[in-house]
């Protein structure tokens, strides 16, 4: 008999949007702070510099108030579940639209009105309102939940780049290590490897025996930053093996072939 289906996990909305709002604040006070030298540096994301990081950014926050202000589908399309798996077929948009406005706008004032358009029309809508994505209709609530992912991500990318110590809200933290973490098991869908990244996710995943009870044979752990690097390409399983920054064991407890899971 086939193992029932797990049930989505749930999302506190209040603190999805403060968490979204507490991690922009962050950036918004580290990107202030930047010179024409800090905006021109080179990040990993391609040949993406700092001021092109700092505009897609601000498209995080953008992305919901654009699509607030269009008219509610009649039905949900796309589950959270879903979600990272459909972010691929819309890179290249996103990266022309990012250039180009990168070379005609000032990213501190993109920044500040994203923050603006932001509290105005979340502050009134309903959680369980749906928005038109690209990538499929969405609720509200859930599309936040993606917002973290995209925020503390590409915080930890502006970090990298400036060398600037930026905090992590740590709800914003802990949804995007969790939604991640779902979306492996969702990808590789089985019980007999357990992934743990504590303090905020332990998922079963990899097709193969069942573990029931007492120690997993297979085990991989890491920490939240490690987690989100492999899972979005930043860093590869056998370097973050080679660095410690994992620790596997067992025969089943290679994740190589399931990483990245946000495509």
């Amino acid at each position: 008999m086939p193992p029932a289906k797990k049930r989505p996990r749930k999302y506190d909305p209040a603190r999805t949007r403060a968490a979204v709002t507490a991690q922009f604040a962050h950036v918004r006070e580290a990107v202030g702070a930047f010179g024409p030298e800090e905006f021109a540096r080179p990040t990993r994301l391609g040949e993406w510099t700092v001021r092109e990081l700092v505009v897609h950014l601000s498209m995080a926050l953008e992305h919901v108030a654009d699509n607030l202000e269009r008219p509610a589908p009649a039905r949900q399309e796309r589950t959270l579940a879903e979600w990272a798996f459909t972010t691929a077929p819309h890179a290249d948009k996103i990266d022309e639209y990012v250039r180009e406005t990168a070379a005609a706008q000032d990213p501190v004032a993109l920044l500040d009105r994203a923050h603006e358009r932001y509290t105005t029309l979340v502050s009134g809508a309903a959680d369980d309102r749906l928005l038109p994505l690209r990538t499929g209709a969405m609720r509200l609530d859930e599309v936040l939940v993606t917002r973290c992912v995209e925020l503390v991500v590409h915080t930890d990318d502006l970090a990298a780049a400036t060398g600037t110590e930026i905090p992590f809200d740590r709800q914003a933290l802990a949804a995007a290590t969790r939604l991640l973490a779902d979306a492996l098991a969702e990808k590789a869908p089985g019980g007999s490897v357990e992934v743990r990244v504590p303090p905020f996710a332990v998922v079963q995943c990899v097709a193969g025996p069942r573990h029931t009870r007492g120690t997993p044979p297979n085990v991989v752990e890491t920490d939240p930053l490690t987690w989100l690097r492999l899972a979005t390409g930043r860093t590869r399983w056998a370097a973050a093996l080679e660095d410690a920054g994992v620790m596997a064991s067992g025969e089943r407890a290679d994740l190589g072939e399931y990483l990245p899971v946000l495509s």
